[in-house]
């Protein structure tokens, strides 16, 4: 009788990885969800870094606007205003932007 009852018992467990398989699930939700586009955004952020030039318009993770008078290793030389000019690490800029519509 005792033998009847352990063979139903394990008759009825699913197999080990099978337990797992929502794990795996999770592990290629969060993968195609956040990690995924995230490698893609940064990917194409080094892509703008590696591209700058002297005259390009860029926005700085501060929200600065400015022009980029020198570019060297790790940073860029920025003018804010006739006259003002400023070193930013390339890391921080956030976007190229398009040419003022306005006259400088």
């Amino acid at each position: 009788m005792l033998d009847l009852m352990t063979a139903a018992a394990s008759a009825s467990a699913p197999p080990a990885w099978l337990q797992f398989l929502p794990f795996v699930g999770m592990i290629l939700i969060f993968w195609f969800l956040i990690i995924r586009p995230q490698m893609k955004r940064q990917k194409e952020h080094q892509e703008k870094i590696g591209g700058l030039k002297k005259g390009d318009r860029v926005v700085t993770a501060g929200g600065l606007i400015g022009k980029i008078v020198a570019v060297r290793d790790d940073e860029v030389e920025l003018e804010l205003a006739q006259g003002v000019k400023v070193k930013a690490v390339k890391s921080t800029i956030g976007d190229v932007i398009g040419p003022k519509a306005s006259n400088d």
